[in-house]
Protein backbone atom coordinates (compact mmCIF):
# COMPACT_ATOMS: atom_id res chain seq x y z
CA UNK A 1 0.00 0.00 0.00
CA UNK A 2 0.71 3.54 -0.51
CA UNK A 3 1.56 5.52 3.03
CA UNK A 4 0.13 8.72 2.20
CA UNK A 5 1.24 11.98 3.49
CA UNK A 6 -0.65 14.02 6.10
CA UNK A 7 -2.23 16.43 4.04
CA UNK A 8 -3.63 13.19 1.52
CA UNK A 9 -4.71 10.73 4.13
CA UNK A 10 -8.89 10.21 3.24
CA UNK A 11 -11.10 9.44 5.69
CA UNK A 12 -11.88 6.34 4.97
CA UNK A 13 -15.07 4.61 4.88
CA UNK A 14 -15.31 1.91 7.41
CA UNK A 15 -17.97 -0.98 6.65
CA UNK A 16 -19.34 -2.53 9.46
CA UNK A 17 -19.71 -5.77 9.36
CA UNK A 18 -20.66 -8.84 11.86
CA UNK A 19 -18.27 -11.38 10.76
CA UNK A 20 -16.85 -13.36 13.75
CA UNK A 21 -12.99 -14.17 14.26
CA UNK A 22 -13.69 -17.74 13.12
CA UNK A 23 -14.95 -16.18 9.87
CA UNK A 24 -12.02 -13.63 9.53
CA UNK A 25 -9.55 -16.49 9.47
CA UNK A 26 -11.95 -18.82 6.86
CA UNK A 27 -11.56 -15.83 4.71
CA UNK A 28 -8.15 -14.91 5.04
CA UNK A 29 -6.58 -17.52 6.67
CA UNK A 30 -5.02 -15.48 10.03
CA UNK A 31 -7.14 -15.80 12.98
CA UNK A 32 -5.38 -12.28 14.20
CA UNK A 33 -6.10 -8.99 12.75
CA UNK A 34 -4.33 -6.34 14.50
CA UNK A 35 -5.90 -2.30 14.87
CA UNK A 36 -3.76 0.58 16.08
CA UNK A 37 -5.85 3.15 17.96
CA UNK A 38 -4.76 6.86 17.85
CA UNK A 39 -0.45 5.70 17.59
CA UNK A 40 0.78 8.46 19.32
CA UNK A 41 4.25 6.68 20.95
CA UNK A 42 6.60 4.86 18.78
CA UNK A 43 6.37 1.38 20.71
CA UNK A 44 2.62 1.27 18.19
CA UNK A 45 5.24 0.70 15.23
CA UNK A 46 7.69 -1.48 17.43
CA UNK A 47 4.80 -4.14 17.69
CA UNK A 48 4.86 -3.78 13.89
CA UNK A 49 8.60 -4.07 12.98
CA UNK A 50 8.64 -7.42 12.20
CA UNK A 51 5.98 -10.37 10.85
CA UNK A 52 3.59 -12.78 12.98
CA UNK A 53 2.39 -16.08 11.03
CA UNK A 54 -0.71 -16.12 12.52
CA UNK A 55 -1.69 -12.35 11.66
CA UNK A 56 -3.09 -10.21 8.93
CA UNK A 57 -0.64 -7.94 6.87
CA UNK A 58 -3.20 -5.50 6.79
CA UNK A 59 -3.78 -3.42 9.95
CA UNK A 60 -6.44 -0.81 10.37
CA UNK A 61 -5.88 2.53 11.73
CA UNK A 62 -8.06 4.67 13.45
CA UNK A 63 -6.40 7.81 14.56
CA UNK A 64 -6.59 11.60 14.03
CA UNK A 65 -5.08 12.98 10.97
CA UNK A 66 -1.74 15.32 12.60
CA UNK A 67 1.82 14.12 13.19
CA UNK A 68 1.55 11.51 15.54
CA UNK A 69 0.01 9.53 12.74
CA UNK A 70 2.28 10.78 10.23
CA UNK A 71 5.34 9.98 11.82
CA UNK A 72 3.20 6.29 12.81
CA UNK A 73 2.76 5.31 9.30
CA UNK A 74 6.65 6.63 8.28
CA UNK A 75 8.15 4.35 10.30
CA UNK A 76 5.90 1.39 9.11
CA UNK A 77 6.87 2.52 5.64
CA UNK A 78 10.59 2.55 6.70
CA UNK A 79 10.08 -1.38 7.79
CA UNK A 80 8.23 -2.24 4.61
CA UNK A 81 11.48 -0.85 3.04
CA UNK A 82 14.31 -2.30 4.47
CA UNK A 83 16.74 -4.25 3.02
CA UNK A 84 16.83 -6.98 5.13
CA UNK A 85 13.79 -8.65 6.38
CA UNK A 86 11.19 -5.94 4.94
CA UNK A 87 7.89 -6.21 6.68
CA UNK A 88 4.60 -6.28 4.17
CA UNK A 89 2.36 -4.30 6.30
CA UNK A 90 -0.77 -2.62 4.83
CA UNK A 91 -2.18 0.09 6.84
CA UNK A 92 -5.99 1.14 5.69
CA UNK A 93 -6.39 4.40 7.58
CA UNK A 94 -9.42 6.54 9.21
CA UNK A 95 -9.14 10.00 10.31
CA UNK A 96 -12.70 11.23 10.90
CA UNK A 97 -13.35 12.95 14.31
CA UNK A 98 -15.50 9.86 14.86
CA UNK A 99 -12.52 7.14 15.14
CA UNK A 100 -12.94 5.50 18.16
CA UNK A 101 -16.88 5.30 17.02
CA UNK A 102 -15.81 3.95 13.61
CA UNK A 103 -13.31 1.52 15.36
CA UNK A 104 -16.25 -0.01 17.79
CA UNK A 105 -18.63 -0.30 15.08
CA UNK A 106 -16.81 -1.73 12.08
CA UNK A 107 -14.48 -4.38 14.03
CA UNK A 108 -12.48 -4.98 11.20
CA UNK A 109 -9.88 -6.89 13.56
CA UNK A 110 -9.93 -8.44 16.91
CA UNK A 111 -6.44 -7.15 18.63
CA UNK A 112 -6.66 -3.75 19.23
CA UNK A 113 -2.63 -1.82 20.19
CA UNK A 114 -2.48 1.38 22.09
CA UNK A 115 0.33 3.29 22.56
CA UNK A 116 0.20 7.05 22.52
CA UNK A 117 -1.30 9.89 24.40
CA UNK A 118 -2.04 8.41 27.83
CA UNK A 119 -4.86 10.79 29.09
CA UNK A 120 -8.01 8.81 27.73
CA UNK A 121 -5.83 5.07 27.68
CA UNK A 122 -7.40 3.69 30.26
CA UNK A 123 -10.65 5.06 28.96
CA UNK A 124 -9.99 3.51 25.25
CA UNK A 125 -9.23 0.48 27.05
CA UNK A 126 -12.55 0.27 29.17
CA UNK A 127 -14.20 0.64 25.68
CA UNK A 128 -12.69 -1.74 23.45
CA UNK A 129 -13.01 -4.48 26.37
CA UNK A 130 -16.46 -3.80 26.54
CA UNK A 131 -17.02 -3.90 22.49
CA UNK A 132 -15.35 -7.37 22.60
CA UNK A 133 -11.85 -6.57 21.73
CA UNK A 134 -8.68 -7.92 22.76
CA UNK A 135 -6.40 -5.41 23.57
CA UNK A 136 -2.87 -5.38 23.65
CA UNK A 137 -1.51 -1.76 25.49
CA UNK A 138 1.83 -0.05 26.32
CA UNK A 139 2.38 1.04 29.27
CA UNK A 140 1.40 2.70 31.25
CA UNK A 141 -2.16 1.72 31.00
CA UNK A 142 -3.49 4.35 33.86
CA UNK A 143 -1.64 7.41 35.14
CA UNK A 144 -3.86 8.42 37.91
CA UNK A 145 -5.69 6.90 40.95
CA UNK A 146 -8.85 8.18 40.01
CA UNK A 147 -9.14 5.79 37.01
CA UNK A 148 -7.56 3.01 38.67
CA UNK A 149 -10.65 1.43 39.64
CA UNK A 150 -12.04 1.70 35.82
CA UNK A 151 -9.19 -0.53 35.07
CA UNK A 152 -10.21 -2.77 37.77
CA UNK A 153 -13.32 -2.83 35.89
CA UNK A 154 -11.77 -2.89 32.36
CA UNK A 155 -10.22 -6.74 33.18
CA UNK A 156 -13.50 -7.69 35.09
CA UNK A 157 -15.34 -6.98 31.83
CA UNK A 158 -12.85 -8.34 29.77
CA UNK A 159 -13.19 -11.69 31.55
CA UNK A 160 -16.62 -11.21 31.21
CA UNK A 161 -16.63 -10.69 27.23
CA UNK A 162 -13.74 -13.74 27.17
CA UNK A 163 -11.44 -11.31 25.87
CA UNK A 164 -7.80 -10.58 26.86
CA UNK A 165 -6.59 -7.07 28.55
CA UNK A 166 -2.84 -7.55 28.39
CA UNK A 167 0.14 -4.66 28.47
CA UNK A 168 3.52 -4.79 26.82
CA UNK A 169 6.09 -5.51 29.35
CA UNK A 170 9.73 -5.85 27.35
CA UNK A 171 11.70 -5.62 30.14
CA UNK A 172 11.02 -9.28 30.93
CA UNK A 173 12.81 -10.30 28.04
CA UNK A 174 15.92 -8.15 28.49
CA UNK A 175 18.42 -11.40 29.05
CA UNK A 176 20.10 -9.95 31.76
CA UNK A 177 17.19 -9.41 33.88
CA UNK A 178 15.77 -12.89 32.52
CA UNK A 179 19.19 -14.48 34.38
CA UNK A 180 18.97 -12.39 37.25
CA UNK A 181 15.40 -13.85 37.64
CA UNK A 182 17.05 -17.56 37.31
CA UNK A 183 19.99 -17.76 39.05
CA UNK A 184 17.60 -16.13 41.65
CA UNK A 185 15.51 -19.78 41.85
CA UNK A 186 18.68 -20.98 42.43
CA UNK A 187 18.63 -21.77 46.35
CA UNK A 188 22.24 -23.44 46.41
CA UNK A 189 23.74 -20.01 44.77
CA UNK A 190 21.10 -17.17 46.04
CA UNK A 191 19.49 -18.58 49.12
CA UNK A 192 16.34 -16.55 49.99
CA UNK A 193 15.37 -13.00 49.40
CA UNK A 194 15.91 -11.30 52.09
CA UNK A 195 13.32 -8.86 53.65
CA UNK A 196 15.44 -5.79 53.59
CA UNK A 197 14.55 -2.23 55.28
CA UNK A 198 13.18 0.97 54.26
CA UNK A 199 16.99 2.19 54.23
CA UNK A 200 18.47 -1.13 52.72
CA UNK A 201 15.88 -2.64 50.82
CA UNK A 202 16.07 -6.43 49.41
CA UNK A 203 15.24 -5.41 45.97
CA UNK A 204 16.18 -1.95 43.93
CA UNK A 205 15.61 -1.14 40.56
CA UNK A 206 16.92 2.06 39.30
CA UNK A 207 16.14 3.11 35.49
CA UNK A 208 17.61 6.07 33.43
CA UNK A 209 16.26 7.24 30.24
CA UNK A 210 16.83 10.45 28.04
CA UNK A 211 14.52 12.61 26.14
CA UNK A 212 17.11 13.08 23.06
CA UNK A 213 17.56 9.42 21.71
CA UNK A 214 18.17 7.27 18.89
CA UNK A 215 15.15 5.26 17.42
CA UNK A 216 15.19 2.64 14.28
CA UNK A 217 18.59 4.28 13.37
CA UNK A 218 16.94 7.87 13.47
CA UNK A 219 16.96 10.26 16.05
CA UNK A 220 13.23 10.19 17.99
CA UNK A 221 10.61 13.17 17.30
CA UNK A 222 8.47 13.03 20.26
CA UNK A 223 5.30 14.90 20.16
CA UNK A 224 4.92 17.84 22.95
CA UNK A 225 2.71 16.33 24.99
CA UNK A 226 4.99 13.66 25.77
CA UNK A 227 6.34 16.39 27.99
CA UNK A 228 3.05 17.16 29.53
CA UNK A 229 2.26 14.83 32.43
CA UNK A 230 -1.19 15.28 32.15
CA UNK A 231 -1.21 13.53 29.22
CA UNK A 232 2.27 11.08 29.26
CA UNK A 233 2.11 10.89 33.21
CA UNK A 234 4.91 11.53 35.45
CA UNK A 235 7.43 9.49 35.51
CA UNK A 236 6.62 7.44 38.76
CA UNK A 237 3.57 6.08 36.89
CA UNK A 238 5.45 5.73 33.19
CA UNK A 239 8.82 4.23 33.44
CA UNK A 240 8.44 2.93 36.56
CA UNK A 241 5.39 0.19 35.58
CA UNK A 242 8.41 -1.92 33.78
CA UNK A 243 10.26 -1.82 37.45
CA UNK A 244 7.30 -2.57 39.69
CA UNK A 245 6.54 -5.63 37.03
CA UNK A 246 9.97 -7.44 37.35
CA UNK A 247 9.76 -7.07 40.86
CA UNK A 248 6.79 -8.83 41.27
CA UNK A 249 8.05 -10.97 37.78
CA UNK A 250 11.27 -11.81 39.56
CA UNK A 251 10.95 -11.91 43.25
CA UNK A 252 7.59 -14.02 43.36
CA UNK A 253 7.66 -15.96 40.05
CA UNK A 254 4.28 -17.18 38.89
CA UNK A 255 2.55 -16.06 41.86
CA UNK A 256 -0.39 -13.95 42.63
CA UNK A 257 0.33 -10.54 43.85
CA UNK A 258 -2.89 -9.73 45.91
CA UNK A 259 -2.53 -6.07 45.68
CA UNK A 260 -4.94 -5.49 49.17
CA UNK A 261 -3.00 -7.83 51.05
CA UNK A 262 0.46 -8.07 49.45
CA UNK A 263 1.06 -3.96 48.72
CA UNK A 264 2.36 -1.76 51.38
CA UNK A 265 3.63 1.61 50.42
CA UNK A 266 6.44 3.28 52.16
CA UNK A 267 6.91 6.83 50.92
CA UNK A 268 7.67 8.22 47.36
CA UNK A 269 8.69 11.59 45.99
CA UNK A 270 8.80 13.09 42.66
CA UNK A 271 11.35 15.74 40.79
CA UNK A 272 11.53 17.77 37.89
CA UNK A 273 13.90 17.62 34.95
CA UNK A 274 14.36 21.08 33.31
CA UNK A 275 14.61 21.01 29.49
CA UNK A 276 15.46 24.62 27.93
CA UNK A 277 13.67 26.12 24.80
CA UNK A 278 16.40 24.75 22.19
CA UNK A 279 16.32 21.52 23.87
CA UNK A 280 12.25 20.97 23.18
CA UNK A 281 12.56 22.45 19.76
CA UNK A 282 15.27 19.72 18.91
CA UNK A 283 13.13 16.66 20.22
CA UNK A 284 9.77 17.92 18.65
CA UNK A 285 10.92 20.30 15.56
CA UNK A 286 8.26 23.01 17.17
CA UNK A 287 9.31 26.64 17.58
CA UNK A 288 8.55 26.91 20.99
CA UNK A 289 6.31 25.38 23.80
CA UNK A 290 1.97 25.03 23.36
CA UNK A 291 -0.07 26.62 25.37
CA UNK A 292 -1.18 23.98 27.36
CA UNK A 293 2.55 23.18 28.69
CA UNK A 294 3.57 26.61 29.45
CA UNK A 295 1.67 26.16 32.94
CA UNK A 296 5.18 24.23 33.61
CA UNK A 297 7.46 26.90 31.95
CA UNK A 298 9.62 28.81 34.27
CA UNK A 299 11.18 32.87 33.17
CA UNK A 300 9.27 31.96 29.79
CA UNK A 301 12.15 29.51 28.27
CA UNK A 302 12.53 26.40 30.94
CA UNK A 303 10.27 23.81 31.28
CA UNK A 304 9.97 21.85 34.10
CA UNK A 305 8.68 17.78 33.58
CA UNK A 306 7.70 15.90 36.39
CA UNK A 307 9.61 12.83 34.73
CA UNK A 308 11.18 11.56 37.85
CA UNK A 309 10.19 9.60 41.26
CA UNK A 310 11.54 6.28 43.38
CA UNK A 311 8.72 4.91 44.97
CA UNK A 312 9.46 2.74 48.62
CA UNK A 313 7.35 -0.20 49.68
CA UNK A 314 6.44 -3.77 50.64
CA UNK A 315 5.57 -6.73 48.62
CA UNK A 316 4.50 -9.20 50.99
CA UNK A 317 7.09 -7.82 53.32
CA UNK A 318 9.84 -7.37 50.93
CA UNK A 319 10.88 -3.69 50.99
CA UNK A 320 11.69 -2.84 47.53
CA UNK A 321 12.66 0.71 45.55
CA UNK A 322 12.22 1.48 41.98
CA UNK A 323 13.13 5.12 40.80
CA UNK A 324 13.16 6.51 37.31
CA UNK A 325 15.55 9.65 36.21
CA UNK A 326 15.07 11.23 32.99
CA UNK A 327 17.91 12.85 31.74
CA UNK A 328 17.92 15.10 28.25
CA UNK A 329 20.68 13.23 26.36
CA UNK A 330 23.08 10.78 27.26
CA UNK A 331 26.90 11.04 27.37
CA UNK A 332 28.57 10.07 24.10
CA UNK A 333 28.36 6.45 24.26
CA UNK A 334 25.60 5.94 26.46
CA UNK A 335 21.93 5.16 26.51
CA UNK A 336 19.30 4.58 28.67
CA UNK A 337 20.70 2.43 31.75
CA UNK A 338 19.26 0.28 34.21
CA UNK A 339 20.71 -0.72 37.88
CA UNK A 340 19.41 -3.91 39.52
CA UNK A 341 20.01 -6.03 42.92
CA UNK A 342 18.67 -8.68 44.51
CA UNK A 343 19.39 -9.40 48.34
CA UNK A 344 19.67 -13.22 48.84
CA UNK A 345 20.58 -14.54 52.10
CA UNK A 346 23.29 -16.36 50.02
CA UNK A 347 24.66 -14.03 47.07
CA UNK A 348 23.76 -10.46 45.77
CA UNK A 349 22.44 -10.16 42.22
CA UNK A 350 23.35 -7.31 40.90
CA UNK A 351 22.53 -5.81 37.04
CA UNK A 352 25.42 -2.73 36.15
CA UNK A 353 25.16 -0.79 32.91
CA UNK A 354 27.88 1.92 33.39
CA UNK A 355 30.82 3.08 31.64
CA UNK A 356 33.26 0.12 33.33
CA UNK A 357 30.35 -2.24 31.29
CA UNK A 358 30.50 -0.03 28.48
CA UNK A 359 27.25 1.18 29.02
CA UNK A 360 26.07 -2.78 28.21
CA UNK A 361 23.19 -4.66 31.06
CA UNK A 362 25.63 -6.98 32.73
CA UNK A 363 24.81 -9.60 35.16
CA UNK A 364 26.80 -10.38 38.66
CA UNK A 365 26.96 -12.86 41.28
CA UNK A 366 28.30 -11.49 44.65
CA UNK A 367 28.22 -14.07 47.70
CA UNK A 368 28.01 -13.41 50.68
CA UNK A 369 30.50 -15.40 51.94
CA UNK A 370 32.87 -16.93 49.28
CA UNK A 371 34.78 -19.95 49.52
CA UNK A 372 35.53 -23.21 47.85
CA UNK A 373 32.29 -24.45 49.10
CA UNK A 374 30.04 -21.70 47.42
CA UNK A 375 32.27 -21.93 44.00
CA UNK A 376 31.02 -25.41 44.27
CA UNK A 377 27.49 -24.88 44.30
CA UNK A 378 27.36 -22.07 42.15
CA UNK A 379 29.01 -24.62 39.25
CA UNK A 380 26.81 -27.24 39.95
CA UNK A 381 23.98 -25.22 39.96
CA UNK A 382 25.08 -23.39 36.48
CA UNK A 383 24.41 -26.53 34.54
CA UNK A 384 20.87 -25.93 35.72
CA UNK A 385 20.76 -22.52 34.00
CA UNK A 386 22.93 -23.74 30.96
CA UNK A 387 20.10 -26.30 30.54
CA UNK A 388 17.73 -23.17 29.55
CA UNK A 389 20.13 -20.96 27.92
CA UNK A 390 22.89 -22.65 26.29
CA UNK A 391 26.20 -21.23 26.26
CA UNK A 392 25.87 -18.94 29.06
CA UNK A 393 29.26 -19.02 31.27
CA UNK A 394 30.53 -17.39 34.63
CA UNK A 395 34.22 -15.40 34.52
CA UNK A 396 35.97 -15.00 38.26
CA UNK A 397 36.49 -11.44 39.42
CA UNK A 398 37.57 -10.36 42.76
CA UNK A 399 34.28 -9.40 44.25
CA UNK A 400 32.42 -12.76 42.65
CA UNK A 401 31.50 -13.77 39.19
CA UNK A 402 30.23 -11.56 36.16
CA UNK A 403 27.26 -13.87 34.01
CA UNK A 404 29.26 -14.49 30.45
CA UNK A 405 26.05 -14.10 27.65
CA UNK A 406 26.50 -14.76 24.41
CA UNK A 407 25.77 -12.73 21.78
CA UNK A 408 23.16 -13.84 19.90
CA UNK A 409 21.03 -13.63 23.23
CA UNK A 410 21.72 -9.75 23.45
CA UNK A 411 18.64 -8.35 21.12
CA UNK A 412 17.72 -4.86 22.14
CA UNK A 413 15.31 -3.05 23.57
CA UNK A 414 13.10 -2.99 20.05
CA UNK A 415 13.30 -6.30 19.19
CA UNK A 416 11.57 -7.37 22.24
CA UNK A 417 8.21 -5.84 21.48
CA UNK A 418 8.10 -9.00 18.92
CA UNK A 419 8.92 -11.20 21.78
CA UNK A 420 6.00 -9.20 23.74
CA UNK A 421 3.15 -9.86 20.25
CA UNK A 422 4.93 -13.87 20.14
CA UNK A 423 3.76 -13.89 23.98
CA UNK A 424 0.16 -12.20 23.60
CA UNK A 425 -0.20 -14.10 20.54
CA UNK A 426 0.51 -17.34 22.42
CA UNK A 427 -1.79 -16.75 25.19
CA UNK A 428 -4.50 -15.94 22.38
CA UNK A 429 -4.01 -18.86 20.97
CA UNK A 430 -4.25 -21.30 23.88
CA UNK A 431 -7.56 -19.12 24.90
CA UNK A 432 -6.28 -17.82 28.56
CA UNK A 433 -3.73 -15.65 30.00
CA UNK A 434 -1.49 -17.33 33.52
CA UNK A 435 -3.84 -16.83 36.30
CA UNK A 436 -1.08 -14.78 37.56
CA UNK A 437 -0.53 -12.04 35.02
CA UNK A 438 -4.66 -10.44 35.82
CA UNK A 439 -3.94 -9.42 39.69
CA UNK A 440 -0.49 -8.84 39.14
CA UNK A 441 -1.20 -6.17 36.43
CA UNK A 442 -3.71 -4.84 38.73
CA UNK A 443 -0.96 -4.43 41.69
CA UNK A 444 1.23 -2.98 39.81
CA UNK A 445 -0.72 -0.27 38.40
CA UNK A 446 -2.24 0.03 42.42
CA UNK A 447 1.44 0.63 43.28
CA UNK A 448 2.16 3.39 41.15
CA UNK A 449 -1.11 5.34 40.50
CA UNK A 450 -1.14 5.08 44.85
CA UNK A 451 2.89 5.97 44.76
CA UNK A 452 1.77 9.52 42.67
CA UNK A 453 -1.00 10.29 45.72
CA UNK A 454 1.72 10.04 48.37
CA UNK A 455 4.43 11.48 46.43
CA UNK A 456 2.18 14.62 45.62
CA UNK A 457 1.20 14.95 49.52
CA UNK A 458 5.00 15.02 50.33
CA UNK A 459 5.93 18.06 47.92
CA UNK A 460 2.63 19.08 46.49
CA UNK A 461 4.06 22.07 44.49
CA UNK A 462 6.34 22.05 41.64
CA UNK A 463 10.17 22.64 42.30
CA UNK A 464 11.16 26.21 40.63
CA UNK A 465 7.99 27.88 41.22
Amino acid sequence: MKFLSVAALLVMPVVSTTLSVQAQTRATGKPVKLITLDPGHFHAALVQKSMYPDVDPVVHVYAPAGPDLQLHLDRLQTYNGRRESPTTWQAKVYTGKDFMEKMLAAKAGNVVVMAGNNRLKTDYIHKAVSAGFNVLADKPMVINAGNFDKLKDAFAVAARNKVMLYDIMTERFEISTMLQREFSMLPDVFGTLEKGTPDNPAVTKESVHHFYKYVSGSVLTRPAWFMDVTQQGEGIVDVTTHLVDLIQWECFPDQIIDYKKDIKLTDARRWTTDMTRSQFNAITKLNGFPDYLKKDVVKDSVLKVYSNGEINYQVRGVNAKVSVVWAYQAPEGAGDTHYSIMRGTKANLIIRQGAEQQYKPTLYVEPIAGGAAFESRLMASLKTVQQKFPGVDLKKLDKGWEVIIPDSYKEGHEAHFARVMENFLSYLKAGKLPEWEVPNMIAKYYTTTRALELAKQNQPTASGK
